[in-house]
């Protein structure tokens, strides 16, 4: 038995990039930053803040939500999984790891997070039925 599952609460770092493809199927990409808070050692010595930053991939409904609520600074609840894929480019392999979302939830105030909402998503595409990487114009 095997479980590939992330649970990241963080803020956006940039506003969703969504396209359409084939279908009228959406697809957002923005990234996430999550933070561990710095301390102070019992000797003194201090330790910063360290700020992971994660790239998101939502599909079809939660990309429609991502185009319509989620914008930079917001805090959000991400559930999804780990996703790594590669590709060559100029004879260079390149490599991308990405949360690919089932779940993401507006966090914060009201007022920041207006239409505060859970979606989850039709599943996400298999490896039958997804844009090979550089076919949907993205060098990624």
């Amino acid at each position: 038995m095997s479980v590939n599952k992330v649970i990241l609460v963080g803020n956006v770092g940039r506003d969703p990039e969504v396209r359409y493809l084939d279908k009228n199927v959406a697809v957002a990409n923005f990234t996430l930053a999550t933070t561990e808070r710095g301390f102070t050692m019992q000797n003194g010595t201090q330790v910063p803040d360290r700020t992971e930053w994660h790239t998101i991939v939502a599909w079809r409904s939660l990309a429609e939500l991502a185009e319509k609520y989620i914008r930079k600074g917001m805090q959000l609840y991400v559930e999804g999984k780990i996703q790594t894929r590669s590709w060559e480019k100029d004879g260079v392999k390149r490599y991308a790891t990405e949360i690919v979302a089932d779940t993401i939830q507006l966090l914060g105030k009201r007022q920041d997070n207006e239409a505060a909402q859970t979606a989850t998503p039709t599943p996400a595409p298999t490896a039958e039925n997804a844009p090979a990487p550089g076919e949907d114009g993205l060098p990624f």
